[in-house]
């Protein structure tokens, strides 16, 4: 695994962060449409593994490692690893031919590696350059590319088909593929992994208190948050050849409506 993939795999940070708008809103398993994801049986034994390995390992180290690490140091090992990831963002706005999207994370990596201290501090995003995290997968579906079924990748969570492909992509990018010293490279992917599950922490909370089902609950709000990156926040009346991806009736809003 390359660090720069589990920017895109838990960006679960922004759809947690989504969820907690609408957690008031209790859920039932009915309220959601399935037709997405015809690899259910797989995808919730798969679930249910990540949250018993995530339960055991991930979330007592994470909590630690919140507990033992002062905020200004956690907030630069974030801002480290989302410099590396606009490296990505940069490979694929320039693939998508979004030029303009393409100079601004060029700028944001070369400030943030300079006046930022290698990208510690996030001087960019005070100058007012914004960030767009690209990844593979967003330019697989940029080119039309429909997502496929909903795929819950071992550890890492949610995905899709499409967006599991795009992950190859994503690690022949990502400059920690350079790194020869195998101390150096794990302890990079681990140290990425550990601070991402922090960040996460009060938001799974949050999460597993506000749905009866949360498999559904993440699955549905991943599809939907996904599609609005690929648009870019502005997604189209759903077509066709969405349906023939998603399943009949696919769009419609899966927030569960609050009883």
């Amino acid at each position: 695994m390359q660090a720069g993939l589990f920017g895109r795999v838990f960006d679960g940070a922004l759809i947690l962060a989504w969820l907690v708008t609408i957690g008031g809103c209790a859920s039932t398993p009915d309220a959601f449409r399935e037709p997405s994801d015809p690899l259910e049986p797989y995808n919730r034994a798969m679930f249910k593994f990540n949250t018993d390995f995530d339960n055991a390992f991930l979330k007592p180290i994470a909590k630690g490692y919140k507990y033992i690490a002062p905020e200004p140091v956690d907030r630069g090992v974030t801002n480290f690893f989302n410099n590396i990831d606009d490296i990505t963002s940069a490979v694929n706005n320039l693939l998508q031919f979004k030029l303009s999207r393409f100079g601004t994370d060029i700028g944001r990596v070369a400030v943030n590696s300079t006046a930022g201290l290698l990208g510690v501090l996030d001087v960019a995003t005070n100058l007012g350059l914004p960030s767009y995290k690209e990844d593979f997968g967003q330019t697989l579906g940029y080119w039309g590319l429909g997502p496929g079924p909903y795929f819950v990748i071992p550890i890492l969570g949610p995905s899709t088909i499409r967006d599991t492909v795009g992950l190859a992509g994503d690690i022949y990018v990502d400059p920690f593929i350079s790194v020869r010293k195998n101390e150096i490279y794990w302890g990079a992917v681990g140290l990425r992994l550990i601070d991402r599950r922090a960040d996460l922490l009060q938001a799974g909370d949050i999460l597993e208190e506000a749905a009866v089902d949360p498999y559904s609950f993440l699955r549905d709000a991943y599809l939907q948050r996904r599609r609005t990156k690929v648009y870019d926040g502005n997604p189209p009346p759903e077509t066709a050849a969405d349906e023939a991806w998603y399943g009949p009736g696919y769009g419609s809003d899966p927030t569960p409506k609050a009883q």
